[in-house]
């Protein structure tokens, strides 16, 4: 097999399990981030490396592997099994014997699929411009040159959820969560491990679908950002008279939502609804939002007393940026929420919790409380593919940069006008250019949309 160099993404490694991914790629990735800590400064020997997998066919068989991969390199583990993403980043973050961890998964990518998350001890992963290209190289150095002289190490197993468990309720206590009917659509994905021990504490009356977890992906595809994938969870609030539902994608680190109507809840909203509970108890923070979101998030944020910053696209990025900032928050658009009181990592869990006790103490249907947030127009994202983003982007700025209020290249090429914003930026995991645009009116939406979209596509392809 050809050194697969493409499956290193930006945030994950991430490949197909026919002619891509194998146990033997699994064992050497295990050698070579054992050698990424210890070239590092960290120090892998006299502490413990966590491993986790998802429910993937080959995710045992992987995580066995890579296993071995680490103890022949001398460094003791800790299995904690089939568990959810934010339960694996809770192992590695929480406990001070814990250097770091890598989780067998693809998360919400299709059955044929599968990869490897790797994270380090203060929670942020390895990813784009934090060692990605250096685990790789490393890979593809054992993968041609195994260890000659295999050393020991020792495997633990350990179950993290009571601690994980404790430290949610910490946050968000049992007792302030009414009575309340909710559906949960875990897609056949890993929301098994944590949801229901979660939900069994709450005076909460609850329906699963697909609750098993089964790698094949039998019912639908666990990708709650498209929206065809929460048909069955809408038919069911409605058929129900719950007052919610919760869609979760493989590794339950993305999570969705559906109102009492059936009507999916932008990623947005979900993101304003959260951060404006986590004000209630932390007045005046700091909240970051993915600069590709509505604009009533840090209206209504402000409102409230925050401080808010726009952020960059990508977990691994936000993460990064919330520990340089000292976020309380951050809100994507992929339905990614990362708490600084959980590591600055996503925690679906927490999402969850917050969502229900905003619910139960503010006396309203879900849909009342985002009836107010539906003031501006988005247009959704677009991709283009594009030989040269840079200067696409420069084309644009040179175009609109005498009209417009504030220019930002955090992300690309963000503009924001009287009537509204766009912003463009390279992809970080496929070579295209996103564009995404809002404003005040759907009027206004269209027309700009018409103005931007033309001068991007004088330069590229529709996808």
């Amino acid at each position: 097999m050809n050194f697969p160099k493409q499956i290193f993404k930006a945030y994950d490694i991430r490949g197909l399990v026919d002619g891509e991914l194998s146990e033997e790629f699994a064992y050497a990735l295990g050698q070579a981030f054992v050698e990424f800590l210890q070239l590092h400064g960290f120090d892998p020997v006299d502490k413990l490396l966590v491993v986790g997998r998802d429910m993937r066919a080959t995710s045992l068989s992987f995580q066995q592997a890579l296993i071995r991969g680490v103890n022949d390199s001398g460094v003791n583990v800790v299995d904690i099994g089939l568990a959810t993403t934010p339960l694996f980043n809770f192992a590695c973050a929480h406990y001070v014997a814990h250097v770091a961890g890598i989780m067998v998964t693809a998360s919400h990518n299709p059955a044929e699929y599968n990869g490897f998350k790797m994270t380090l001890s203060d929670g942020l992963p390895v990813g784009k411009n934090n060692g990605m290209d250096e685990v790789r190289d490393l890979t593809e150095k054992y993968l041609n040159n195994p260890l000659m002289e295999k050393l020991s190490g020792t495997i633990t197993q350990f179950n993290p959820s009571a601690d994980y468990f404790a430290k949610l309720f910490s946050l968000a206590s049992p007792e302030s969560i009414n009575p309340l009917k909710v559906v949960i659509d875990a897609g056949n994905g890993m929301a098994q491990v944590t949801i229901p021990a979660v939900l069994k504490h709450l005076p909460v009356q609850v329906e699963y679908l697909y609750l098993e977890p089964d790698g094949r992906f039998p019912n639908h595809e666990a990708n709650p950002l498209k929206t065809d994938t929460l048909r069955d969870l809408q038919a069911k609030v409605l058929e129900s008279g719950a007052d919610l539902g919760f869609a979760l994608d493989g590794d339950a680190d993305r999570l969705g939502l559906v109102d009492e109507e059936g009507e999916v809840v932008e990623a947005s909203f979900v993101g304003a609804l959260i951060g404006l509970e986590i004000l209630k108890e932390n007045p005046g923070a700091l909240m970051l939002y993915d600069l590709r979101s509505s604009m009533i998030v840090p209206e209504v944020w402000a409102a409230a007393g925050a401080k808010t910053a726009k952020s960059v696209v990508g977990h691994a990025l936000i993460k990064k940026q919330m520990k340089e900032q000292s976020a309380t928050f951050a809100s994507e658009l992929s339905l990614h929420l990362y708490f600084h009181s959980m590591y600055d990592v996503e925690s679906t869990d927490l999402a969850l919790l917050y969502i229900l006790r905003l619910l139960s103490q503010s006396n309203k249907k879900l849909s009342e409380l985002i009836a107010p947030l539906k003031k501006y127009f988005h247009s959704g994202e677009s991709n283009y593919k594009v030989s040269d983003p840079a200067a696409v982007m420069a084309r644009l700025e040179n175009e609109y940069k005498n009209f417009a209020k504030e220019i930002s290249h955090l992300d690309g090429l963000w503009l924001g006008f009287d009537w509204g914003w766009f912003n463009v930026r390279a992809s970080n995991t496929e070579p295209v250019l996103r564009l995404n645009l809002e404003a005040h009116t759907r009027e206004l939406m269209d027309e700009k949309l018409r103005e931007v979209k033309a001068l991007i596509e004088c330069h590229s392809e529709r996808m």
